[in-house]
């Protein structure tokens, strides 16, 4: 890496954090040259503007949730475990300690929905992702004989389940409370054990 490729992944680095915790308008071009250490003149050398650098940390944040939980599935194997991972990491999100601040892509999709189109389509990439890498897990089961073919419908039990993910990390962030998180990961975990 050069130094200002070394500058660049620093000024991301410092600041995932910070966007995933406080959003797009909670965070302040001082609150990222405190995070750094850097003068907006550094910044601004290494990013045409805010939006650039929100958009990087997002990636950023997702890439080490999706690195995360990939290297749990890659360990699985079968297509039923490989789901099951979700639930499971999930239910104890916090003690990953993968990203700070919680979920990226639940924290920039509710900021992001109305207010800001780059990041709204970043995160709406994200979940089209996730949802057509669990149909995979599922058609592959099916394809295996591990789940019962004539009854699924693999887009519907990948939003199901992406729903069921996201809306409990929504409710136990805004009650504090992980047990509603983990109560939550028990209804994935039927909504998988059914495709048996």
């Amino acid at each position: 890496m050069s130094k200002a490729e070394r500058t660049k992944q620093f000024i991301i680095e410092q600041t995932a954090p910070l966007f995933n915790m406080k959003g797009y308008n909670g965070t302040s071009m001082s609150d990222i040259t405190e995070a750094t250490g850097l003068t907006k003149g550094s910044i601004y050398g290494n990013f045409e503007n805010k939006d650039e650098v929100a958009l990087a940390a997002f990636k950023y944040n997702v890439k080490k949730l999706q690195d995360a939980f990939g290297q749990e599935i890659d360990k699985q194997n079968t297509f039923k475990d490989k789901l099951l991972v979700y639930p499971r990491l999930y239910s104890n999100y916090l003690d990953l300690r993968v990203t700070k601040g919680g979920c990226p892509i639940l924290n920039t999709a509710t900021e992001a929905d109305d207010t800001h189109p780059i990041l709204r389509k970043n995160v709406e990439q994200i979940i089209l992702f996730w949802k057509k890498r669990i149909i995979q897990f599922i058609e592959q089961g099916i394809l295996a004989g591990e789940f019962k073919a004539k009854d699924i419908n693999p887009e519907r039990t990948a939003l199901t389940i992406i729903a069921l993910i996201e809306g409990g990390v929504m409710i136990s962030k805004i009650t504090g409370n992980l047990e509603d998180l983990s109560t939550v990961m028990l209804s994935v975990n039927k909504v998988i054990e059914d495709l048996e």
